[in-house]
This record gives C-alpha cells, structure tokens and sequence, in this order.
C-alpha cells in the first residue's frame, strides 16, 4: 500500500526542517493520491525539478514507497516554473513541494542515484 501524498509531503518536509533548512507548499493536490513534484534550490543557485517516476521503473522492493526521478536541472528559474506549468496544465491535482537545501539524496528515492 502506497503512503497517502498528504502524509508524504508532511514528513518530507519535517525532515528538511529537522536539518535545519527551509521547505514549502507551493501547491497542494489530492490528499490522497496526487502527484507530487519536488523543486530543490540549492545555495549555489542551481534548482533541480524532481517527479514521479514511471510506473516501469518501479521494482517489487520499491512496490508502495514513491520513487523520483530528475527532470529538469537548471540555473534559470523560469525553466522551472514552466516545466511545472506544463504538468500542473496535465494535472491539475498534482503537488509542488520547494526544498531549499543542498543534498536531497536521503530524503526520498531517485530512479537513478546521483553521481
């Protein structure tokens, strides 16, 4: 069984606040079962988009956990935002979550670990 997007967001942000950096909601979605988009801004202005994985790349181990992938990684902002514009047009029940830290690597599971 999959972990509700609400209860995901809450926790993941929790734990960027527990390190003592900064997230927010920019956008909320289905409580239940939306999808969620993560914009890390890093401190040397570089901002990564993160979204859900496909379904293909999901394994029986990861099978009920949320697994991401890199989208879009950027020193423009604006590419950011249209990215995240053109998936809010295809879902509008989706979730924008905006971490402002440098390491994501052990807040959530990437389809394919950073180098």
């Amino acid at each position: 069984m999959r972990l509700r997007s609400d209860i995901f967001v809450s926790a993941i942000t929790r734990r960027v606040f527990s390190r003592g950096d900064t997230a927010a909601v920019l956008r909320k979605g289905a409580q239940a079962a939306g999808a969620i988009f993560l914009r890390q801004r890093a401190r040397d202005g570089v901002e990564t988009l993160f979204g859900p994985a496909p379904q293909s790349l999901v394994t029986e181990q990861e099978e009920g956990g949320r697994l991401f992938e890199r989208r879009l990684s950027s020193a423009d902002p604006e590419a950011i935002d249209a990215a995240l514009a053109r998936e809010i047009r295809f879902d509008p029940d989706c979730w924008v979550v905006e971490l402002e830290t440098s390491d994501v690597s052990d807040l959530f599971e990437t389809s394919q670990p950073d180098s």
